[in-house]
């Protein structure tokens, strides 16, 4: 069994740096040290990590002049981890996230290496009370947070991610900067084969938080929505996913400025270019449905 070597890429806009600082302690704090630590100010100046924090493995700090959106700067992080060429395994942390088990990593090393076409790893988010919020769990319904398995799609919060798997499906998609990126990245890692596994033991502490904090929250989730689905959809599903998920927008949407910010991405998403059409084969919307989140919803 060869084991993976792990690094950890953790991207922040700077405007939290005691939550930085607790996240990278909480890494330092593993029973397995990472070969090394990648972390990205999108459009800020980070301060000095290494000595300061006396962090394990290779430090490298990557200061970028513009914000670049999560999916933008973590692809940053992932070229910098290619140029250094000894990663196997990257693990993707939110600036906000805490570690609270010693073990984390070690698991996600043993995880990787007892199965070669293992692609990605979700992790567990729960707040400082112990609590899952229903949209962190990838299953459609109200499953059991507690379950693992197998499943069809992961948490940008905090995961992990084959570097051979990135190779051949590609990174994020940049252009979204925020929302879906996920999704887009899921169905090309299904569709070419890699399994994605929940693993709740992974256990990432992040506040409770809504996602409609954010201002651009509306205009994104939906064009990105329109640009995923026209990307990476057989064009017969292309309509019925964005009919079901236009009815479920309306219904659980009580926001009228929502609505309007809503229907301004759509149409967004429809008029803009979506990027390179590669939609997943149609064996893999059937694997995608047996495993219980068919892509029309």
């Amino acid at each position: 069994m060869v084991e993976p070597r792990i690094a950890v890429a953790v991207v922040t806009m700077g405007n939290r740096p005691a939550e930085v600082d607790a996240l990278l302690e909480s890494v330092a704090k593993q029973d397995l040290a990472p070969a090394r630590i990648v972390i990205v100010g999108n459009g800020c100046r980070l301060p000095e990590f290494a000595r300061r924090l006396s962090l394990p493995g290779e430090v490298t700090a990557v200061d970028l002049d513009e914000n670049l959106g999560c999916p933008g700067g973590r692809n940053v992080a992932l070229a910098r981890l290619r140029e250094f060429g000894d990663v196997d395994v990257v693990v993707e942390l939110d600036d906000d996230g805490l570690l609270v088990d010693a073990d984390v990593l070690r698991r996600v090393r043993d995880l990787y290496a007892a199965d070669p076409r293992l692609g990605i790893v979700g992790f567990r988010i729960a707040d400082e009370c112990g609590e899952t919020q229903q949209r962190h769990v990838p299953r459609i319904g109200g499953s059991d947070p507690m379950r693992g398995g197998y499943v069809t799609g992961f948490l940008g919060g905090g995961h992990a991610l084959r570097m051979a798997m990135l190779e051949q499906t590609g990174d994020w998609p940049a252009e979204f900067f925020f929302a879906h990126e996920e999704t887009d990245l899921a169905w090309r890692a299904a569709d070419a084969g890699w399994k994605i596994l929940y693993a709740p033991e992974l256990l990432l502490r992040h506040p409770k938080t809504s996602p409609a904090r954010h201002a651009i929250y509306y205009r994104v989730t939906a064009r990105n929505r329109v640009w995923l689905v026209r990307r990476r959809l057989p064009l017969p599903l292309v309509p019925v996913h964005l009919g079901v998920w236009t009815l479920l927008t309306l219904v659980r949407t009580r926001s009228p400025a929502g609505l309007r910010a809503w229907f301004g991405g759509f149409v967004e998403g429809l008029r803009e270019s979506a990027g390179e059409r590669r939609p997943m084969r149609w064996r893999t919307v059937w694997r995608l449905t047996r495993l219980g989140r068919p892509p029309v919803v």
